[in-house]
């Protein structure tokens, strides 16, 4: 289970503590990733909050110009990698990729097919972030290999790959966006979820909402 999420159906007595990335550290980050063969998992991860199973079991046949369709997960299971649906039957969604993100796409995809043509042995599954072999990545040996030393070039040890959707969460409620709407682009499988989890910015967002009510009773 990914750091920051809990099982289905089970509530906290408290709001939970999320670790977001400022700013400065997504510039960080985004910095230290770039011209790396998976500098596009990094853009897409911080301008879609998908999970990373979903990242990770995403065909580029679900990828279709500014849409990205989420309909399975790469799982780790008792025999290996795997796919199964995504976490709840909210999580089947579709997001929007904005232009940032679909440009990386569209690099990652042509340097993709460099890499194929270069691979002694390829196994097309139509990944978009598959391994250097066509085949699903392990989530264990990116952590290691990539998101660790990654995170560490950046100057962000401490942060883990969640951090990424949090980091999206935490910037659509920086600019006034509806907890329904972060909660049907996260696949939240309930609004209380996201409540539970991003309360402590949603408390801070009615302060300029009832601020401007003289204006608009024009007292």
């Amino acid at each position: 289970m990914a750091a920051g999420e809990r099982p289905h159906g089970t509530r906290h007595a408290s709001p939970i503590r999320v670790k977001a990335l400022s700013p400065a550290q997504v510039r960080a980050l985004l910095d230290a990733a770039r011209g790396t063969r998976n500098e596009a998992l990094y853009v897409v991860a911080l301008h879609t909050g998908l999970r990373q199973g979903e990242l990770l079991g995403l065909r580029w046949a679900n990828v279709d110009g500014g849409k990205a369709a989420v309909r399975r997960s790469l799982k780790i299971t008792a025999h290996g990698l795997g796919f199964g649906p995504p976490k709840n039957t909210a999580s089947r969604r579709s997001v929007t990729l904005n232009r940032t993100a679909a440009g990386a796409l569209r690099a990652h995809k042509a340097r993709q097919t460099q890499e194929r043509i270069a691979a002694r042995e390829w196994h097309d599954m139509g990944l978009v972030f598959p391994n250097r072999v066509g085949k699903p990545s392990d989530p264990n040996n990116l952590y290691y290999r990539e998101h660790k030393p990654l995170f560490k070039r950046a100057g962000l040890d401490g942060f883990t790959f969640h951090a990424l959707r949090h980091t999206f969460a935490t910037a659509l409620f920086s600019r006034g966006e509806h907890p329904k709407r972060v909660q049907s682009l996260l696949g939240h499988s309930s609004i209380t979820q996201t409540m539970d989890t991003y309360s402590h910015l949603i408390d801070d967002l009615g302060g300029d909402a009832v601020d401007g009510l003289a204006d608009a009773f024009r007292l």
